[in-house]
């Protein structure tokens, strides 16, 4: 059975620094395991999400991402730094989930700002937010300021240092993708 790496960028924006982390952590995720990945934004839910005050309230495409979402067998989630925490529509998400669907779900915390002054959100916002859903958040977590990225796209080797230390951490969730050694006879 093929494992699903499932991400979730707290951002309405397209293009997205946010999204694009998410989505880069998921494929060297996916890859890494052999498992599915893919990647939602809060531009997938549609028009009925911000009016929704509990998940059966949601329509059409946000009931099928939340649906995916919560199917998976390990998450990536990430949001944009707004006023030193998560944006408010990523926690209106969060909001509709129950408390026990996310118990023992690894997850992989991300989040991207305009500086390093905002690094820290990932610890004290992120981390208690899906400590409350008992969910087993990875040690290492990432934050990505402006100057990590060229051109749209992660490219500092620090951070893809730490990225590729984050992925690994979901080893005792995944099997890794099995390597074929060419014998010499």
């Amino acid at each position: 059975m093929t494992q699903k790496i499932i991400g979730f960028s707290g951002n309405l924006d397209r293009p997205s620094k946010t999204r694009t982390l998410v989505q880069t952590v998921v494929q060297a995720s996916a890859t890494r395991f052999d498992a599915i990945g893919a990647v939602f934004d809060l531009a997938d839910f549609g028009p009925s999400f911000p009016l929704a005050r509990r998940a059966s309230d949601l329509e059409g495409p946000a009931k099928a991402a939340l649906e995916v979402i919560l199917s998976a067998d390990a998450l990536v989630v990430g949001s944009p730094v707004y006023k030193g925490s998560y944006t408010g529509l990523f926690k209106h998400l969060i909001d509709l989930i129950d408390p026990e669907a996310l118990r023992g779900k690894p997850v992989l915390l991300t989040a991207t700002g305009g500086g390093d002054r905002h690094a820290l959100m990932v610890e004290h916002q992120l981390r208690p937010l899906f400590g409350f859903f008992e969910a087993q958040t990875l040690p290492t977590a990432l934050y990505a300021s402006d100057r990590d990225f060229t051109d749209g796209q992660p490219t500092a080797q620090a951070l893809l240092d730490r990225l590729e230390r984050a992925v690994e951490q979901f080893s005792p969730w995944f099997v890794r993708r099995a390597v074929s050694v060419a014998r010499s006879a």
